[in-house]
């Protein structure tokens, strides 16, 4: 829902706040596989790098306000997940 007052659907220093937490410290300039325990279990392909940003954003953002996660590798191969629903471009 859109705040009237605001005009916005959350406050962007708060979403850059949970995006720096969920997605660029466990992530960024990280070798996924030896890196972040997630991926010892789990195979890093793009697809599964937006499930683990998908149930990173879920423990931090208001319930209910995330809609979908897209990740880019190249312009060609991008991946977009909306919980269960994973659609490949």
């Amino acid at each position: 829902q859109i705040d009237p007052v605001s005009g916005m659907v959350m406050n962007l220093t708060d979403l850059k706040e949970y995006m720096q937490e969920a997605i660029m410290e466990p992530l960024d300039h990280k070798n996924l596989d030896e890196d972040v325990p997630y991926f010892s279990e789990v195979v890093s392909t793009t697809e599964n790098v937006a499930v683990f940003i998908w149930e990173s954003l879920q423990k931090l953002l208001p319930q209910g306000i995330l809609y979908k996660v897209e990740v880019h590798e190249t312009e060609q191969n991008v991946v977009v997940y909306k919980g269960e629903e994973t659609i490949v471009k």
